[in-house]
């Protein structure tokens, strides 16, 4: 089957002969025009007068000498006359940032009703009485009136609410609106393309008679046409002047049922064009050839499997395209190609760009410090900046900012610490000199960013495209802002991001040779050997959703507007008709389902393999699934250098000792205890949004300790309600123990950020917990030590290679105190503050080989898998403090804030009840055991650093890497140890 535009061009050959030079072809985009070229010059064999080619809006424009007026500008003008009408209302004029999202709306609704002729006045009329709209609408079928009528049924009960009350009150004035902005347009002798095509088919343009010069125009590949196109095409074909042709075939036009042939029917059958090439001929219902069908296993992996097929099926001599459904697929697809000749004409988007990404980010900084006039931005917002590859910052200065960032944890970062001299950008920070200069100084940034471009081939073609399409976009914005005035820096931001988003940069090649990329919609009218769909979705191909408008479904559908079964006609008519001329197709689709996928093939494709003869061969991406050998675990034998910096350290000359944090690490990971303690691996500093909040346990400490100092030694009790005295000052405490925390002189919240606020809601709330129940369950007490009074430190005996050795333990004690209950009875406690998840309750171990071992302590747990660090953590402090000070029976209390008012402070389980009394004296006696046990088990050589792999890892442990680690055992004898 010959292509259609090789049909077209033997046609034209037939009937005007050599010359053409007076003849005009028209069509919908430009992309066709270079191949009917190519067709005539095969057909034509020798040098011929061309004809004149144009785009439909192209052609259009000759009728009028009006210049185009910008979207920014027909904004301005709606703007200024919705705010005269306000007024005339009474009613308050609106800001431009309250009007844009309306005007977009406003403005798309005027094209449409402009594109399709609908009388404004008549649409945008008031009908509460359904009697008359028989007598305003007798032109229309009854259908038509049945949709008007139920439009305006939902306003006729009595009363509106506040939404139709809105909606009515804009409803009245759009009429008005309509005819004072194309009055506005007159004036200042501006067009849009909607104005011009109802000027030019009312007959109202100033150069009516264009046309007059051309001895034909032939109107090639034409589909879904509005009205104002068909009352011309009619009209033109009755004078004679007019010629189209249609791509078309009588399997879709034929059928009613074939929504892809819906506009070919209207066309030729309602509107009675005439199709040049004759009859629709029959090629798609005779065709028995195969179409395969790819079910890939996510959305990038569409392209995954196009790489294997293009590497296959690419043959020299033949064309092939590949037609993005999903046109977000471009960047994949890009990535994905092998070493072949592509022309792409989609257009790389500015959006999936790094350029995208620092223009991004310098409004948002400039929407910080020009407008809200702020001295600090927030760290996130520097990482973006320092990590950009466009920068280009000299690594001494990124090394030193970030160690600041970091040693100082600041989490907003003062703009005198951002003055970058080695970037590219090295005032990207500074505030602009007032809302005129935001554009201006975008345009500087660009231009320093093209003078430091660098790269090859297609990355730099993308690069200067984007960077200068970027910069007209802005110098057009610039030049209607000029003319309208000053505008506040948000709104500017708004338009520009808004302006931004379609920008995207072509990447030339040749449109006649290698593999041609391009939405399916520039398609039309096209022929390719090969076709390769990808985005083959049931709610992609077709799209299942409208563009916003004030124009409900229903009156749409009485006046003839475009609904949503138009796009899908448009989009199955751009489908099928690849189907009467490919010699293979490919379909792809992403067959997994989630929030932006059916995880379904289109219903076009399901038809055809209901409907048609094409054998539909189907092809499921299979993932397969191994198990590979089990890799080796890390593991470290303390022989050699392990031993040394183990024995020397903690047994030796004790420099290092165990601490209660220690102790618990190397329960749920020896090889984390290594790693931290022994190799000294640490967890690399960070700032994140999260890291405050990280800090709430050391200010509640802090607070908490400030709060009680004042009692501490004392011989004599104090009644708990003195303690009510402190509950007014806690947020106060709190300010100035961040401002503390953070190097600033915090005084009241004011000066906090907003993440600092939360935390200081929270530690207050927390604190007045912790102090009301104190008050609430005790009458009296006695501070015996607080956190920072004292270290506690104790030489612990234990047995290494049949010889005692001593290890040095380590406590920190939050609070050591007497309290009386109100019964009378004394009780010294032991404190520890928890702000985290912990749990006073226990359960036993169900782990047989735990229960059988005497420590009983370390068979408690705290009910998941994981070992109960608070319990374990507070019985180390008991012991420590109790052996160091001779101090004997306390009570292990946990201040758990989340949970202490359900729980209370008492370790229990239900199983053997409250850890107090005997059974506390007999669980420090096994503890006892229990950590000689661990500690030797810490010293022992023969048993080497390795992690448990039935330990709960947590997702921020930034050892996890280690845990998975496929590096085999490793004696390190010629090791270093870090």
């Amino acid at each position: 089957m010959k292509p259609f535009l090789q049909l077209v061009a033997e046609d034209i050959q037939q009937r005007f002969g050599q010359d053409l030079s007076e003849i005009a072809i028209v069509f919908n985009n430009k992309r066709p025009i270079t191949y009917l070229k190519k067709y005539l010059s095969e057909v034509y064999g020798q040098a011929i007068w061309s004809p004149q080619f144009f785009t439909i809006q192209d052609f259009f424009k000759q009728a009028t000498d009006k210049t185009d007026a910008s979207a920014l500008r027909q904004f301005f003008y709606l703007y200024e006359l919705h705010n005269e009408l306000l007024q005339q209302e009474g009613s308050d004029p609106e800001s431009p940032e309250e009007f844009y999202p309306i005007a977009e709306l406003i403005l798309s609704d005027f094209s449409q009703l402009d594109y399709e002729l609908v009388a404004v006045d008549q649409i945008y009329t008031e009908l509460y009485d359904t009697g008359k709209i028989d007598l305003e609408f007798q032109h229309l079928t009854s259908e038509q009136q049945g949709y008007i009528r139920q439009f305006w049924q939902s306003f006729s009960m009595a009363g509106h609410t506040g939404v139709q009350q809105r909606f009515l009150q804009l409803w009245k004035r759009l009429p008005l609106l309509y005819n004072r902005f194309k009055e506005r347009l007159t004036q200042e002798k501006q067009t849009n393309y909607p104005t011009l095509y109802r000027e030019l088919a009312e007959g109202r343009t100033t150069k009516q008679h264009f046309i007059q010069p051309y001895k034909k125009i032939i109107f090639v590949g034409f589909n879904a046409l509005n009205r104002a196109e068909t009352t011309l095409f009619k009209r033109w074909q009755e004078e004679d002047k007019a010629l189209f042709y249609f791509d078309t075939d009588a399997y879709y036009v034929d059928d009613t049922m074939q929504e892809a042939g819906l506009f070919i029917r209207r066309n030729i059958g309602n509107s009675g064009l005439i199709n040049s090439l004759g009859e629709a001929p029959h090629i798609i219902g005779q065709r028995k050839d195969d179409i395969h069908l790819y079910a890939a296993l996510g959305r990038v992996s569409q392209a995954k499997l196009l790489y294997q097929l293009l590497e296959k099926h690419e043959k020299e001599g033949q064309s092939s395209a590949i037609l993005l459904a999903d046109e977000s697929l471009l960047v994949p697809l890009l990535q994905s190609l092998p070493a072949i000749r592509v022309n792409i004409t989609t257009g790389f988007p500015l959006l999936q760009s790094p350029l995208f990404g620092l223009l991004d980010l310098w409004l948002t900084v400039q929407e910080e410090v020009s407008w809200r006039k702020k001295d600090k931005l927030p760290y996130p917002l520097i990482e973006s900046f320092l990590s950009h590859p466009l920068i280009k910052i000299a690594a001494e200065q990124k090394n030193s900012i970030q160690k600041e960032v970091l040693d100082k944890q600041l989490f907003e970062v003062g703009l005198e610490v951002l003055k970058i001299n080695s970037s590219v950008v090295p005032d990207f920070f500074q505030p602009v000199g007032g809302s005129i200069a935001l554009i201006p100084n975008m345009m500087a940034i660009l231009e320093k960013l093209q003078g430091a471009t660098s790269g090859e081939g297609i990355a730099l073609q993308i690069d200067y495209t984007l960077l200068y399409e970027t910069r007209r976009v802005l110098q057009q914005l610039l030049l209607g802002m000029d003319q309208i005035g000053p505008l506040t820096i948000p709104f500017q931001i708004g338009l520009i991001r808004k302006a931004l988003m379609p920008i995207s940069a072509a990447i030339e090649g040749d449109p006649l040779q290698g593999v041609q990329i391009m939405g399916l919609l520039e398609s039309r009218s096209l022929h390719f050997d090969h076709i390769y769909i990808l985005g083959a979705n049931e709610g992609i191909l077709p799209k299942t959703t409208n563009s916003p408008t004030f124009l409900p479904d229903n009156l749409r559908r009485a006046y003839g507007l475009p609904v949503l079964a138009n796009q899908d006609a448009l989009s199955a008519y751009i489908f099928y008709r690849h189907f009467q001329y490919s010699k293979s197709i490919h379909l792809f689709y992403n067959s997994i389902v989630d929030e932006n996928s059916s995880g379904e093939e289109s219903r076009f494709i399901k038809q055809l393999a209901f409907e048609s003869q094409f054998n539909i061969i189907h092809h499921t991406q299979q993932q397969p699934i191994s198990f590979p050998a089990k890799e080796p675990e890390l593991v470290i034998q303390k022989t050699g250098e392990v031993w040394d910096a183990l024995y020397n350290s903690y047994l030796k000359d004790h420099s290092s000792h165990i601490s209660a944090t220690a102790l618990t690490t190397y329960l749920q990971s020896p090889l984390q205890f290594f790693l931290k303690h022994i190799a000294g691996i640490k967890e690399p500093p960070s700032v994140s949004q999260e890291f405050e909040i990280n800090n709430l346990g050391s200010i509640i400490h802090e607070v908490m300790e400030r709060i009680f100092k004042p009692y501490q030694g004392g011989t004599d009790f104090t009644p708990t309600q003195r303690l009510e005295e402190s509950i007014p000052h806690i947020e106060i405490m709190v300010v100035e123990e961040i401002g503390h925390q953070y190097h600033s002189p915090y005084q009241t919240a004011a000066d906090l950020n907003s993440l600092q606020r939360i935390m200081l809601q929270i530690a207050s709330a927390y604190i007045r917990m912790y102090l009301e129940y104190d008050i609430a369950q005790y009458t009296m007490f006695r501070i015996i030590e607080l956190e920072n009074s004292e270290d506690y430190f104790l030489h612990f005996p234990i047995t290494v290679q049949g010889k005692v050795e001593h290890v040095k333990i380590y406590g920190i004690i939050d609070r050591i105190d007497e309290v009386v209950t109100p019964d009378g009875e004394v009780k010294t406690r032991i404190v520890d503050y928890k702000t985290g998840a912990d749990k006073v309750t226990f359960k036993k171990s169900k782990n047989k080989s735990d229960e059988e071992t005497a420590t009983a302590v370390f068979a408690l747990t705290d009910g998941t898998n994981d070992i109960h660090k608070a319990l374990i953590q507070t019985f180390f402090y008991t012991y420590v403090f109790e052996e160091k000070t001779g101090l004997h029976d306390l009570e292990p209390h946990l201040y758990v804030a989340r949970r202490m008012r359900e729980d209370g402070t008492l370790f229990f389980s239900k199983e053997v009840g409250a850890l107090e009394g005997d059974y506390l004296r007999e669980q420090k006696a096994e503890f006892v055991t229990f950590l000689r046990k661990t500690l030797e088990e810490i010293f022992d050589p023969s048993i080497p650093f390795r992690h448990k792999a039935d330990m709960h890892v947590y997702p921020s442990d930034p050892y996890t890497l280690f845990y998975r680690s496929t590096t085999p055992d490793i004696d390190l004898e010629e090791q270093q140890i870090a």
